[in-house]
């Protein structure tokens, strides 16, 4: 009787360990920006794409910045990223940044006109609602006018893709904004409130933000923001205060891999709910790895992989 006894026992604890395990749900996706810098980076990409691809995430999302700051902004350039992405083998993301588009007008990038580039990256890279990548994720977008802003669900997470490029948000030189910043700027905080409202409403766990730019969050913290991204981090404040759930902001442009919480007002607390996690971004070309598991109470695990692997 007493080996049958242990013998329930023990399938009992098998049985609640199994459904403990069935219960408990994770996803995966990888972050790249800032690459390919150089042509040794082009090269190794490809192969840096497949390895994401081999450790099984659900998709990849490039923060921007697929060319450096000096080389020219060529409809070739341009075709040949078109063409790296969509060879990715799992579905492809990408966020515009400040090298492809803002920065064009630059002598040694073709002295092309900023919003003829940003026309462009909008034909090649966002023409559907759908991502890149042999297998695509349907996308909800914005508007035909702005359709490099985007979301889609994936488990207990909204994602939200932003045009917030580096280059102070393409705010321009003097002290008023740019017509085009001024055209733009409502168009993000619409997008940034209108997802939070629905993450609140369909209560999810959390709400992750994709864009390029670094906002500069200390300069923030001591009340010094930069013109072009003040308005854009108090609204990150106020929705991030407002949610109950987790906010991951996904950037690139300072190209310094790094997780911290730097999210905080002038004279408040650091928001505890907002997570930052920048990409690598040249000269250390590599991938992180965010883990969603919807049993912990953190939601997100980080794993960085240099590349190539050492």
């Amino acid at each position: 009787m007493n080996g049958i006894f242990a013998l329930k026992t023990l399938l009992t604890a098998v049985m609640l360990v199994c459904s403990l395990l069935a219960s408990a749900e994770t996803w995966r996706f990888a972050v790249i920006g800032d690459t390919p810098y150089s042509d040794d980076e082009r090269v190794e990409l490809p192969k840096m794409l497949d390895d994401i691809a081999s450790h099984g995430v659900d998709f990849v999302v490039h923060v921007g910045d697929f060319k450096n700051g000096q080389s020219r902004c060529d409809d070739s350039v341009f075709a040949d990223r078109q063409q790296l992405f969509a060879s990715s083998r799992v579905p492809f993301i990408l966020v515009p940044g400040d090298n492809e588009w803002t920065d064009c007008h630059r002598q040694n990038n073709g002295a092309y006109q900023p919003l003829e580039r940003l026309q462009r990256l909008r034909q090649l890279f966002w023409a559907t609602p759908q991502s890149l990548g042999h297998k695509k994720i349907a996308l909800e977008q914005q508007s035909a006018a702005y359709p490099e802003h985007s979301r889609f669900r994936l488990g207990p997470l909204l994602f939200v893709t932003l045009n917030v490029p580096g280059s102070n948000n393409n705010w321009g030189l003097g002290d008023s904004a740019s017509a085009e910043y001024r055209q733009r700027q409502p168009q993000v905080a619409a997008w940034v409130r209108d997802s939070f409202a629905l993450a609140r409403r369909e209560k999810l766990a959390g709400v992750v933000l994709m864009f390029q730019a670094n906002p500069g969050f200390k300069r923030f913290t001591r009340g010094l923001p930069f013109t072009g991204y003040r308005e854009f981090l108090e609204q990150l404040v106020s929705e991030s205060e407002d949610f109950p759930g987790r906010v991951l902001a996904i950037h690139g442009d300072t190209h310094s891999s790094r997780v911290d919480q730097p999210l905080r007002p002038p004279a408040g607390e650091t928001v505890a709910n907002f997570t930052r996690l920048e990409s690598f971004g040249y000269p250390l070309m590599g991938w992180t790895r965010v883990i969603v598991d919807s049993e912990k109470p953190e939601l997100f695990r980080f794993e960085q992989y240099p590349w190539p692997p050492r």
